[in-house]
């Protein structure tokens, strides 16, 4: 995956699996007498299989993308040609909620690897860096807010391998984690990130073909791409928090992007972790699909569709159900929405301002319109989690 821009080609711009997020993640006990501050204490430890969450919009917000980095080109003539300045970075600033009740606000920049012109000297290492407030609002009355805590450190991009480094590689005083406040009866706790992601290659002639399976009442249905480009997650650790009842899970599994349809598809991606002593493990399947707008190349519009299957294999489509499917091709049936499983669906869109004369933005405008069809929140927070770790390689263009 090239680390010096953002999105790939809206024609490759692919829609992507994962899991979602959900909610309601500290509950709000009152005011403080003549502080004018929020108390605020978590929730009751719930049991994952309790509170399912059936939501519109249960991730909603904007993000604003500035692709520094294909504007503000190397002119010292020390740099390979072609490359962006030295320092420049482009920048992802966000404000996003999670349920209602958490919202997270702030910046995620991403810089390349850079070389010098003659010898390829490495004079720039590729890294993401993070710095994100935790907020929380008062479930009875979401104009108040607390800050609770931050989402920072920074995320080195191997120079050889192009993998994430989530433990912060040999910037340990760096790593990447959640850094939360004492707050009411709540603790103070800093947990971290771990693992790795190995981002999309830059060598196109790895590809390879691979097949998709959903099932549908059944019916197993099938698609066959030719061209296929993981992303893997290997032993990935997304840190617990904002608040306790969202535990440290480990992600394994794949992410794929189709050159060819510019579509994103897994066969599982599995979310383990433990809450109030039993274990629990969360296998996403499905597909996001990208679709561009009529006008796109005047409006700069697209948006990827959510398609996202939890459990597949243990929430199978009743038989009355999956009539509905029958009669639609493999193809049809694979990307049609099935609302009788738990599911995440809803749309992330697009409004790009293009480059003059190139077929990649400088900047672009995101909305988040996701929802939630018989999720838990652990499910949904660990989704926006691990969205966030894949923010430049779903955003390339």
């Amino acid at each position: 995956m090239s680390t010096t821009t953002g999105r790939m080609s809206r024609g490759a711009r692919g829609g992507v699996i994962l899991s979602a997020a959900a909610s309601g993640l500290l509950a709000l006990s009152g005011i403080v007498a003549g502080t004018g501050m929020l108390a605020i204490t978590p929730t009751a430890m719930a049991s994952a299989d309790d509170n399912l969450i059936t939501k519109e919009n249960v991730i909603e917000g904007t993000m604003d993308i500035d692709f520094a980095t294909r504007l503000s080109r190397d002119t010292s003539g020390k740099l390979k040609e072609g490359s962006p300045a030295l320092g420049v970075k482009d920048k992802y600033r966000f404000s996003i909620t999670v349920g209602e009740t958490t919202q997270f606000t702030g910046e995620i920049n991403r810089q390349p690897n850079l070389y010098s012109k003659l010898i390829q000297k490495h004079e720039q290492s590729a890294q993401l860096q993070y710095a994100v407030d935790l907020i929380v609002k008062n479930p009875k009355d979401l104009k108040q807010s607390k800050n609770i805590g931050r989402w920072v450190g920074v995320i080195p991009i191997d120079e050889a391998s192009g993998a994430y480094d989530l433990s912060g590689g040999r910037e340990q005083d760096r790593a990447l984690r959640m850094k939360v406040e004492a707050t009411g009866k709540a603790s103070a706790f800093e947990d971290f990130f771990g693992g790795r992601m190995m981002g999309r290659t830059e060598k196109k002639d790895t590809l390879v073909s691979s097949t998709y399976k959903r099932i549908i009442g059944d019916k197993t249905v099938q698609v066959t791409i030719k061209r296929s480009d993981p992303m893997r997650f290997e032993g990935m650790i997304l840190a617990k928090g904002p608040a306790d009842n969202y535990p440290r899970t480990t992600v394994n599994g794949r992410l794929d992007f189709d050159y060819e349809t510019s579509n994103y598809f897994s066969d599982g991606i599995k979310f383990r972790y433990a809450l109030d002593g039993k274990d629990y493990e969360d296998t996403i399947t499905g597909s996001i699909k990208w679709v561009e707008d009529a006008d796109r190349k005047s409006n700069g519009k697209g948006y990827y569709e959510f398609n996202l299957r939890f459990n597949e294999d243990k929430n199978k489509t009743a038989k009355g159900e999956g009539a509905a499917f029958e009669k639609m091709s493999d193809e049809d049936a694979f990307f049609a929405v099935d609302n009788t499983i738990p599911c995440l669906t809803g749309r992330v869109s697009y409004v790009d301002v293009m480059i003059p004369g190139k077929d990649s933005p400088s900047s672009s405008k995101v909305t988040y319109s996701l929802n939630a069809n018989k999720l838990n929140k652990q499910q949904i927070m660990n989704f926006f989690k691990l969205w966030m770790i894949c923010v430049g390689p779903t955003n390339d263009e």
